[in-house]
């Protein structure tokens, strides 16, 4: 699961005294923490697509932050958050292409944008944009 392998490298990490990295992952873990409490009370466990997106979360919220630090001429903290930003996207499975997304669909026999919609939300979730994935059923039908 992705969530102990956030955990895992944490303490590799810490063992290796990089506190950038080890700062980096405690917050994606504490947040991820927050979605399972939040999981647990609806009588459910977290998922990695749970975890995928926790991630994705972060990467936008460290970019906004790169932002201010650029505004403010801040090359030091524009360098840190950039090998942040770069460490929380290698936990992040690649998208999808077009390609895939198509090929999925296809294999469909029911092409309704509701079930096509059910389908990659519970398959694969966190492995590509839901408004990509409209888009391409649009252009099929």
């Amino acid at each position: 699961m992705l969530f102990d392998k956030l955990k895992e490298d944490k303490v590799a990490a810490m063992k290796a005294r990089d506190k950038e990295k080890s700062d980096t992952l405690g917050v994606v873990i504490a947040k991820a923490m927050l979605v399972r409490v939040e999981r647990r009370a609806q009588n459910a466990e977290l998922t990695d697509a749970d975890v995928i997106s926790v991630l994705q979360k972060t990467v936008k919220e460290l970019e906004d932050e790169r932002e201010g630090y650029v505004k403010l001429g801040r090359t030091e903290s524009v360098e840190s958050m950039d090998r942040q930003i770069a460490l929380v996207k290698s936990y992040i499975p690649a998208m999808m292409s077009d390609d895939e997304i198509r090929a999925v669909i296809e294999k469909l026999d029911d092409k309704s944008i509701g079930a096509v919609m059910k389908k990659f939300k519970t398959d694969y979730a966190g492995k590509c944009e839901m408004k990509r994935v409209q888009e391409i059923l649009k252009s099929m039908q």
